[in-house]
């Protein structure tokens, strides 16, 4: 359910959460990247730092500056604009994915669980026209949007405490790209050989939220190569559009 007019819930002494709705929906995750770009482009004086989540955008503020009362009426301004109003050019990025064996080892399980072949799994997967929703977890950990409902499986009763860099996994309705090891409940579809998040790279996160995302199957030596290129500094991620 999302809500006609955001609630702005008081986080602390110095943010304020507005939320756009109850569930996770593309409706409103785009009112929450629209607000984010609206408070980029025309900044509130006080406004330190801004984090958008599926459904709310977490907004942190100098209560020196700015009260909650009066930074809660303009956001409520601001976020009645039409989405239009803070639309922004959208980026493309293919990216190449390994599915199955060593780098998806939950490929099989998952597709005897959704009753299809590893095949059609992939297909299905592969096929899907995705967009990042939001960026956490870790840094650079890309949740998307887009998940083919068909596809949607319940997370591991018993996730795993170290999970490989480059994942594409599926957890419920979502599915997203791992940037750095670390534990996981989801379900490991595949590996990708693309960094989106290096440290002391420019841009450091490759992905943003608003991006869309479409994913290339590769084979196993396809993978080997292009995460060499990738180690060495290469861009094996394709900006389709910029």
């Amino acid at each position: 359910m999302a809500f006609t007019t955001p609630r702005m819930l008081p986080s602390g002494d110095s943010a304020i959460t507005v939320d756009f709705g109850r569930e996770i929906s593309d409706d409103s995750n785009r009112r929450v990247l629209a607000l984010d770009r609206l408070l980029t482009s025309a900044p509130i004086s006080g406004v330190r730092e801004t984090v958008p989540t599926y459904r709310s955008l977490l907004v942190h503020y100098d209560p020196e500056q700015i009260g909650f009362g009066a930074l809660a009426e303009q956001l409520t301004h601001l976020a009645q604009a039409p989405i239009e109003t803070a639309a922004t050019a959208q980026r493309r990025w293919r990216i190449p994915v390994c599915y199955g064996g060593e780098h998806g080892i939950d490929l099989e399980d998952a597709a005897a669980t959704l009753n299809i072949t590893t095949d059609q799994l992939i297909a299905r997967h592969a096929g899907g026209d995705y967009r990042v929703a939001m960026i956490g977890f870790t840094p650079g950990w890309s949740y998307l949007s887009g998940l083919d409902p068909a596809l949607a499986i319940p997370r591991r009763q018993a996730p795993r405490l170290l999970t490989p860099a480059g994942t594409i996994s599926i957890g419920g309705v979502q599915t997203g790209v791992q940037c750095l090891p670390g534990p996981s409940g989801w379900h490991l579809l595949g590996r990708t050989p693309v960094r989106t998040y290096q440290l002391h790279r420019d841009p450091i996160f490759l992905l943003e939220p608003g991006d869309a995302i479409s994913f290339t199957p590769i084979d196993a030596k396809q993978f080997a190569e292009q995460d060499r290129a990738a180690e060495a500094g290469e861009m094996v991620a394709e900006l389709v559009i910029a």
